[in-house]
């Protein structure tokens, strides 16, 4: 039997491997390769869909440790980027991050039109049908050529998949960590 939705609860968001609310969200911009040059530049792999935002002076977080830097320049390469952070101006200052990822701090995007919302803001959500009972916490975004599809995570742990349109989306409430969805015929599996 599926469990019924009680009011707004909080999910379990160790789970799902999502943050703690107190920490910030760092999101992955881009992954480092190999040095380039002597004075500090190294290769770099644009994982952003908005290349634009990566100027001169902006602040990110480099590894595991976020370790903080500030872009000095980017320039295109025929097998990505060269980027060069204002803290580095040599080799083997660079070389230990090589494999690294970027981050940005999410605090510093911009706000998305109503009705848009970043993944890692739906990551974590608690999902139930229309009629309260819970299907489970939305745990992955699959990018696929025609619309997202939501991998929700039951507490049965079986995986759900649900495709993102907004004919079968009634509500999203990000503050309450809560999404409201038309029943699939799937999903009456009692």
């Amino acid at each position: 039997m599926k469990k019924k939705h009680r009011g707004l609860t909080e999910p379990d968001l160790k789970v799902t491997g999502s943050h703690d609310r107190g920490e910030p969200v760092y999101l992955a911009i881009g992954r480092l390769g190999k040095p380039h040059g002597l004075n500090g530049g190294i290769s770099f792999f644009m994982l952003t869909d908005f290349p634009e935002r990566l100027i001169t002076g902006r602040n990110v977080f480099i590894g595991d440790g976020y370790f903080p830097a500030h872009i000095d320049s980017i320039k295109g390469h025929p097998k990505g980027y060269i980027i060069r952070f204002q803290e580095f101006d040599a080799i083997e200052q660079v070389e230990k991050f090589k494999g690294d990822f970027v981050f940005v701090d999410a605090k510093g995007l911009p706000e998305l039109p109503v009705g848009e919302y970043y993944h890692h803001q739906l990551i974590g959500i608690t999902v139930v049908d229309t009629s309260g009972t819970e299907i489970g916490i939305l745990t992955e975004i699959l990018e696929t050529g025609a619309n997202d599809v939501y991998v929700i995570v039951g507490e049965d742990r079986k995986e759900t998949l649900f495709p993102a349109l907004l004919s079968l989306i009634n509500k999203i409430d990000i503050e309450n960590k809560l999404m409201v969805v038309k029943p699939l015929e799937y999903y009456n599996q009692d």
